[in-house]
């Protein structure tokens, strides 16, 4: 495929808004590219307007099975009069393409699919099977990748890239992240007889002073680093002169593989039952959202294989990096079947979700010859074990 074809694709995928939505529009996008190519596709619907897409390539039931995974929806735009150029215009400026999505991941996933056109256009013979999971939700929820791995849609795959923007690094482990609240019920009354009522606010801030401790003996990572929490949300009250009588917060927190989800969450509902039991005191913790911490051993095949790989394509030396977000591998890592993920894409992590985001073009424009090698060789080797 030439040059201009595969910008074409990807400036046409980022026109598709799928701003934490309407995944389907890029799913049915893709289903026609890839059957015009002899390419088998189906979608899985997670809710209307939100179709994921699995298309798939060698022989029926052919072993071992090398999978692309990506996610079809963006963040939102965020305030317009914030944009130098319009976030579904996909305008080219230099080396840079524009766009919500161009980075996180429509430029990966483009690559990606561009891969697979490749393969099947040159009529390679594949040593197994590649797959293409594009998923949705994956910015809030990642409800696409949880509904694929819980219908089995990887209970077979012996490894895996996710194409988040790396800038061609080779990412083999991030934190998980967690979203919680926890709200605080009181009984509101006049303030200017505030010992009749119970104040929500008051109860609820101490779940802040104590939440601030909570994590101090935890020790960092040896491979993500520390584990991160934030307070990041709070609402209470709506009138000035009025004692509160519900207050709520929600928090954020990046674990770490040695200390993960589950220890987060036993020592919050610790502290939130602790605090309840005080005498007009009524707090309530709830899990929001839960990525578990994926790391692959720096070691790994695929990650040797995918550096040294990327390294040719760039012209330089590719770093074996962590990052401290969360991606759809923590739920992929919830399949039986455990098997190497890796996370390796063009655009900078760094421009991701920031308005005025763009890729690279000459990162996007050598991608696809990275997850053709990738797959091919891997599928090589696993063949042979």
């Amino acid at each position: 495929m030439d040059k201009q074809n595969k910008i074409d694709i990807l400036t046409h995928l980022v026109q598709i808004d799928s701003a934490n939505d309407h995944e389907k529009e890029v799913a049915d996008y893709l289903e026609k590219l890839l059957t015009d190519h002899g390419i088998t596709v189906k979608q899985v619907e997670t809710s209307p307007g939100r179709n994921n897409l699995i298309a798939e390539l060698g022989e029926p039931d052919a072993t071992p099975v090398f999978a692309f995974a990506g996610h079809m929806d963006t963040v939102s735009f965020g305030n317009l009069d914030d944009w130098a150029h319009e976030p579904l215009s996909a305008e080219i400026h230099g080396d840079r393409l524009y766009g919500r999505g161009s980075a996180d991941m429509k430029g990966s996933l483009a690559a990606m699919v561009i891969a697979m056109i490749e393969l099947a256009d040159d009529k390679t013979k594949i040593p197994g099977r590649i797959r293409l999971l594009a998923s949705v939700g994956e910015e809030y929820g990642a409800q696409g990748s949880k509904q694929l791995t819980e219908q089995g849609e990887v209970d077979d795959v012996n490894a895996m890239i996710i194409g988040e923007p790396t800038s061609g690094d080779v990412v083999y482990a991030h934190n998980g992240s967690l979203n919680y609240t926890v709200t605080s019920e009181g009984t509101p009354v006049h303030s200017s007889i505030p010992e009749q009522g119970v104040n929500a606010l008051t109860n609820l801030v101490k779940f802040v002073n104590a939440e601030a401790d909570l994590f101090a003996d935890v020790k960092p990572s040896e491979e993500v680093g520390p584990l991160v929490h934030s307070i990041t949300v709070f609402h209470s009250g709506d009138q000035v002169n009025t004692i509160p009588g519900h207050a709520e917060l929600q928090g954020n927190i990046r674990a770490t593989p040695e200390f993960g989800n589950g220890a987060v969450i036993k020592r919050l509902n610790m502290i939130t039952r602790g605090l309840s039991s005080a005498p007009d005191t009524d707090l309530a913790f709830n899990v929001d959202m839960s990525f578990d911490p994926m790391v692959t051993d720096k070691e790994d095949p695929l990650v040797q294989l995918a550096q040294s790989e990327s390294s040719k394509a760039l012209n330089r030396d590719v770093e074996l990096k962590v990052i401290h977000g969360a991606t759809d591998a923590s739920e992929y890592r919830k399949a039986e079947n455990q098997f190497p993920i890796i996370v390796l894409g063009a655009g900078d992590w760094e421009n991701s979700h920031k308005m005025n985001e763009y890729v690279e073009l000459s990162q996007f424009l050598v991608m696809n010859d990275v997850y053709k090698q990738v797959a091919l060789k891997s599928l090589k080797e696993l063949g042979k074990k």
